[in-house]
């Protein structure tokens, strides 16, 4: 079972405060941490975490910093194709703060900006599914167009996913995606803008909604179980990695994200990027 995921990889600074700080305001945190984050990365670890063999396709380059990235995918049996190795300048980088009351994070980031990556002169490696972020454009349209299957993470509005979307066999959306041709922001307009064979979208603790052009059943809910959440960071992504791993094994649709979110459910009861990973059965 081969994932091949194309995106985004940052180096995360997770926080955890007791209260976030006001203006001006210095508060000391109780816990620091580093570690590959960003939506394709975070969802690699998370399928490599599940018995998938995953790659992930992304820009790290040579600054030092990167080295970080490298670590921590190599740390967790995520193979690294660095389509910009000669890069000078610093990767990606996130300030992440963690409420320890709630779970609740903010993020201050520098994701990619405009910088160019392409296909890397061998190309990109053979998968059972690719799962795409909409980061690093041209990689991101190239390795949707290679793909035998996709799954897209649109976790917001991104002008490429014009490009991507007819490629698709699943678009995964959050609650916050808006599409431009949407006539109203329901769900049932997302998804009809969408349109791709099957479109899911999340909600947070609410139900997910999916829906499907194919068979009887051609919409639905599935609930997400209450858990105490100790830190949303990363929860989204995880969901992306667990489906990428249901899909690519075969399940179907309703299974694939139910799947998902019982992993997603893993990853919010335990506090920190990389923790939660030994508690996945």
């Amino acid at each position: 079972m081969r994932v091949l995921c194309a995106g985004l990889a940052t180096v995360d600074l997770v926080q955890r405060v007791d209260r976030l700080p006001g203006a001006d305001e210095k508060v000391q945190s109780e816990s620091v941490e580093v570690a590959a984050g960003g939506p394709a990365a975070n969802a690699a670890v998370t399928a490599a975490a599940l018995g998938a063999e995953v790659t992930l396709i992304t820009a790290v380059g040579a600054h030092p910093l990167g080295d970080l990235i490298r670590a921590d995918l190599a740390a967790h049996g995520v193979t690294l194709i660095d389509a910009a190795p000669d890069w000078p300048e610093p990767p990606p980088v996130s300030a992440v703060t963690v409420l320890a009351g709630t779970g609740e994070r903010t993020i201050v980031s520098r994701n990619a900006g405009n910088r160019a990556v392409g296909v890397p002169e061998r190309g990109l490696p053979e998968a059972d599914l690719t799962l795409v972020d909409g980061h690093h454009p041209v990689l991101a349209v190239a390795a949707a167009r290679a793909a035998r299957r996709l799954l897209v993470d649109a976790g917001s509005w991104r002008p490429v996913f014009a490009e991507i979307f007819p490629h698709a066999e699943v678009v995964a959306c959050s609650a916050d995606f808006r599409h431009p041709a949407a006539a109203d922001p329901s769900d049932e307009a997302t998804a009809a803008a969408v349109h791709a064979p099957h479109v899911v979208i999340t909600h947070g603790a609410r139900p997910v909604r999916w829906f499907s052009e194919a068979g009887a059943s051609r919409s639905g809910a599935i609930e997400v179980p209450r858990v105490a959440a100790v830190d949303t960071a990363g929860a989204g992504d995880a969901f992306h990695g667990a489906l990428a791993v249901g899909l690519a094994r075969g399940e179907d649709l309703r299974t694939a994200v139910a799947y998902a979110i019982r992993v997603a459910g893993v990853r919010v009861t335990h506090a920190g990027p990389r923790a939660w990973l030994a508690h996945l059965s």
